[in-house]
């Protein structure tokens, strides 16, 4: 029998499911698709390989059972990576919240399953899904390992004094009410990836700040590779200001809005996640960056204040983590913004020269891998995301410490 060596990356959302495959012996991606409009009338999957894109969609409305059975029927086709099932070494499922009790990806049994059925009520927008993916696919493939990764295990290390909320204590007791933080996959595959740019890979004196910057926005302060904090909380609502969620806000606002406005629970809940961020300050009905820096340009005053309140977040942030690891050695941008907006990234290093952080304006504009000048002394870096192939790595170390 051939060598196991293909992993199949799975990350179900609550309308959607994407994957990915790729072929371990050189970490080569060999496919890379989604299947859109779970539960909605008409369905439509993409993949694309090896220079070919093929669609498919039909009429009806279908669960992710049905998506998953869709996907596995196009990548089981001749001349596909998992036309022979032989090939396949596992599926890593993208899992958002882990809780407390999972530090680390881990190998799928009941008791997995049970713990990540238990954690719905602190994710039930993302574990779900995450779920209904895990299941499916052992249904499909029930000889091939599942591994779960879970988005908040990279912030375990974070420790009480960073996690916890100055509420009644019986909360987090009884309730698990803490910061877990999220994005954690993403956080460390670019810390790594800047710790071997820099020639320092394994060295625990590393003092790095990472910035997620996408639709959703996290910071990390990683000292010698363990998170020392992390920007978002029990939920990913906390922290940053972000594409359509709000950030941090002062909570009273919440029970201003239901005493004088009427609001139900609900409704300030969705106003806070999708209606706020730069989509609630730019009024321009997006929290695209895309859309809202061109805007600014043009004199509209409402994408400016948003901008200057997105950058000043961002650069606050900086200074508290550069204060929590009593330095700075790298700071790192990541994700749709932080790897391609060259005016944020200029905005939020702008005056912190006294912290070390400066960048070169061509080398910044040119999206280069290091941003600051030769001899800076904060490293300042642009690293594009690959959390399909860390969630792909883990899965495989995962399956090999299992035996």
């Amino acid at each position: 029998m051939a060598e196991r060596k293909n992993i199949l990356v799975i990350n179900a959302g609550s309308s959607s499911v994407k994957f990915t495959v790729f072929d371990m012996s050189d970490e080569e991606q060999l496919l890379k698709g989604q299947i859109e409009r779970i539960g909605l009338p008409g369905w439509k999957l993409d993949l694309s390989m090896a220079g070919e894109s093929v669609s498919d969609q039909g009429p009806e409305t279908i669960d992710h059972r049905a998506a998953l059975e869709k996907i596995f029927d196009h990548l089981q086709r001749k001349g596909r990576p998992l036309e022979n099932q032989e090939d396949l070494l596992a599926v890593g499922h993208r899992v958002v919240h882990g809780g407390e009790r999972f530090s680390a990806p881990v190998v799928i049994d009941e008791a997995v399953k049970a713990a990540i059925r238990d954690l719905f009520n602190l994710a039930p927008l993302h574990n779900p899904p995450n779920y209904e993916g895990i299941v499916g696919c052992e249904d499909l493939l029930p000889d091939v390992p599942m591994v779960a990764v879970f988005d908040t295990a990279f912030h375990y290390t974070v420790r009480k004094r960073g996690f916890l909320y100055a509420i009644p204590y019986e909360l987090y007791e009884k309730d698990g009410i803490r910061r877990y933080g999220f994005h954690g996959t993403s956080h460390r595959y670019v810390s790594l990836e800047a710790a071997r740019l820099l020639d320092r890979a394994d060295d625990p004196a590393l003092k790095m700040i990472t910035c997620h910057l996408g639709n959703g926005c996290s910071m990390a302060a990683i000292r010698g590779g363990r998170v020392a904090d992390t920007s978002m909380g029990l939920t990913p609502l906390e922290g940053l200001v972000m594409g359509t969620r709000c950030g941090d806000i002062d909570p009273a606002i919440i029970f201003h809005l239901i005493r004088e406005k009427g609001m139900t629970p609900d409704q300030i809940e969705e106003m806070l996640n999708k209606r706020s961020g730069l989509h609630g300050l730019a009024g321009l009905g997006t929290g695209d960056l895309r859309e809202i820096l061109p805007a600014a340009d043009r004199g509209y005053e409402r994408a400016q204040y948003a901008i200057h309140v997105y950058v000043f977040r961002l650069k606050k942030y900086i200074g508290a983590y550069t204060a929590e690891l009593q330095g700075l050695d790298a700071l790192v941008f990541t994700a749709g913004v932080g790897e391609n907006a060259a005016r944020i990234r200029a905005g939020a290093c702008e005056g912190l020269q006294q912290l070390g952080i400066e960048i070169d304006s061509e080398r910044n504009q040119a999206n280069e891998s290091i941003i600051s000048p030769d001899g800076a002394e904060v490293t300042v870096m642009v690293i594009p995301t690959n959390e399909e192939l860390m969630i792909a790595r883990d899965t495989r170390d995962a399956v090999d410490a299992a035996g």
